[in-house]
């Protein structure tokens, strides 16, 4: 799927701004032929829940209603028209001048359709339905409970099968763009670099809707000078002297790819790419040949006001907070991130491990690991009790659609924390990873964020990952506040799963501890800032002396946002800097440690 942007065949138009809205009471139909009674509005993109203020649309489950005009110019009423949504959290269906044109399941990721028969000239009225919904079926998991108000009235309920709020709503742009008749549909990019030779083989697919005379594609580098050119919608060219896309080094080509009949550009679109290479080899995540090690954070789109709104003041932050620090990536946890940040990170030289919504595959979850199951011997039929396969195979393809391109993404995550302890997880998961990787046209290497009952001995899955990712919390969830006992738990799994897999890279991706600003202690008490610090570094000493573990991505950059409970104090705070992005103690140790590890060639 192409990003939406504009060029000399192209025009596009932004519908961000403020929309009218509505919370569905569910007490009579909405009639979607009349414009929406109510004077209410929202801003878009943003989150719902923060705007509203009160609980009763903060927290409200069920089916909210937007609203806004759409106006149509002369000059573009005669080129195919699309509508696309950046994301609807969670489920959409939309609606122009009271005709029905598209439904959309599935809360992170784009969806478009034409929309010609349905606009007129001047202003046309746009109203989407949105659903917040989580269940059994959905992509993150929700627990779904229906009951009924003392005057009978339906109650909607969803309680979180995950630890961050179900923020919802237009989160991300929605656009309106213009394409000719006969277009460019699709372009698929794989580089092949030889990193010695300093070259590159660029096999480009154009797929097109129409006929064409000629498909030209033609290849810039970042002074705009023309370095290869290829005919035809199946091509490969080569490139001398090639840049090589690096992490916090990046460089960019553009290719620009011109459809022509009649000797005249019918279409034309241009696609930024960087060329580099990945893969896993004798226990060594590979950038370009050189082992990388992966040092950063999970974070969340989550901000005051915003909710998991785009943000894009805030991505440059997080990013220049990244650069200050000396960290170098950062896993998308625990959904895909807008494209903009995905096409921020290509450009700024940060990694990606880019991951589904499969987060709360876990019957029974809370913050109490024996209750999870922290016994590996325990078995909470998740798998039978899950219907998920169908969203899933849904975000799988649909993600690898979406950045199939983008240098940034050097590994796709499955899932994250699900329970591959438990029986049928293998055979939930192998179709799964097969079929992410008959979809990818890079072949990145794929993995799953291992939770922490699946331990060495009780995991079904990790043989179908090309890295073990773990998320481990010795010292916090468990053996909380006994910092020897959490090392040598540490160094205990570690150098099990290094003799189980000698051949696959292994790192954390989740490892924290909350911590309230200003808080302060002696020895050994949590929650304070300088237990963070010492957590911290109990757990880098085990890190460096394991061979094959090839990076840290702490848990977490931002105290974020989560549902209420005795477990959560207004929300996570795991955070190394608090929500405002100010930070704690522990920054200061973190930037000293990842400014002395090189990006490459930590360990020999």
């Amino acid at each position: 799927m192409l990003y939406p942007i504009t060029t000399a065949t192209r025009t596009l138009t932004d519908l961000s701004g403020i929309w009218k809205f509505m919370i569905d009471k569910e007490l009579k139909e909405i009639d979607v032929k009349e414009p929406l009674p109510t004077k209410d509005v929202m801003a878009v993109p943003a989150s719902f829940n923060d705007q509203g203020v009160i609980s009763e649309i903060r927290d409200h489950n069920g089916f909210v209603w937007y609203e806004t005009e759409i106006s149509i110019a002369k000059p573009i009423l005669r080129e195919r028209l699309v509508l696309r949504f950046g994301s609807a959290t969670h489920e959409a269906w939309v609606y122009i001048n009271g005709e029905f044109v598209m439904h959309h399941k599935g809360g992170f990721m784009p969806f478009e359709s034409e929309i010609n028969e349905h606009v007129n000239l001047g202003k046309n009225r746009l109203t989407v339905r949105i659903s917040n919904i989580l269940d059994y079926t959905t992509l993150p998991v929700g627990n779904y409970t229906e009951s009924t108000d003392e005057d009978g009235h339906l109650i909607r309920n969803v309680d979180e099968n995950f630890d961050f709020f179900n923020y919802a709503g237009l989160q991300r742009p929605v656009k309106v763009y213009s394409t000719p008749w006969d277009y460019i549909e699709d372009v698929i990019i794989v580089p092949e670099a030889d990193v010695t030779a300093k070259t590159a083989k660029v096999a480009f697919t154009v797929k097109t809707v129409g006929e064409f005379d000629e498909v030209k594609v033609t290849v810039f580098d970042e002074e705009n000078q023309i370095v290869a050119t290829a005919a035809g919608k199946e091509t490969e060219m080569f490139i001398e002297a090639v840049n090589l896309w690096k992490p916090m080094n990046s460089y960019l080509y553009t290719a620009k790819i011109e459809c022509i009949t009649a000797e005249e550009v019918v279409d034309t679109y241009e696609e930024p790419f960087g060329i580099r290479t990945v893969e896993t080899k004798e226990g060594k995540f590979l950038i370009n040949s050189e082992p990388f090690y992966f040092k950063g954070f999970g974070k969340h789109e989550d901000t005051y006001i915003n909710g998991r709104g785009i943000n894009e003041a805030a991505n440059v932050l997080d990013l220049n907070l990244f650069k200050y620090m000396g960290a170098n990536s950062f896993r998308t946890s625990h959904y895909p991130y807008s494209e903009e940040m995905m096409r921020l990170c290509d450009r700024e030289g940060i990694v990606v491990i880019d991951e589904t919504t499969a987060v709360g595959l876990l019957e029974s979850f809370n913050f109490n690991l024996d209750a999870m199951g922290g016994d590996e011997g325990v078995d909470n039929n998740t798998w039978s009790i899950m219907q998920t396969r169908e969203a899933h195979e849904q975000v799988i393809r649909e993600l690898i659609n979406r950045d199939k391109n983008h240098a940034s993404v050097v590994m796709w995550s499955i899932a994250n924390e699900p329970a591959t302890h438990q029986s049928g997880s293998y055979e939930y998961f192998e179709p799964l990873f097969k079929l992410a990787r008959e979809l990818d046209p890079q072949n990145r290497p794929c993995t799953y964020v291992n939770i922490m009952m699946s331990t060495p001995e009780a995991d079904k899955c990790e043989e179908l990952a090309d890295v073990i990712a773990l998320n481990r919390y010795y010292g916090w969830y468990m053996q909380g506040g006994d910092l020897k006992s959490a090392e040598e738990s540490t160094r205990k799994e570690l150098l099990k799963w290094q003799e189980m897999y000698p051949e696959k890279p292994i790192m954390y991706t989740e490892y924290g501890a909350d911590t309230v600003p200003g808080m302060h202690g002696i020895e050994n008490q949590m929650f304070t800032e300088e237990y963070q610090v010492d957590y911290y570094a109990m757990n880098h000493k085990v890190f460096d002396e394991i061979p094959n573990f090839v990076g840290e991505q702490l848990w977490n950059f931002a105290d974020f946002e989560t549902k209420q409970g005795i477990n959560r104090v207004q929300g996570n705070k795991k955070g190394v800097f608090n929500r405002a992005r100010q930070p704690k103690m522990v920054v200061r140790s973190l930037k000293d440690r990842w400014e002395s590890i090189p990006d490459f060639n930590y360990k020999k």
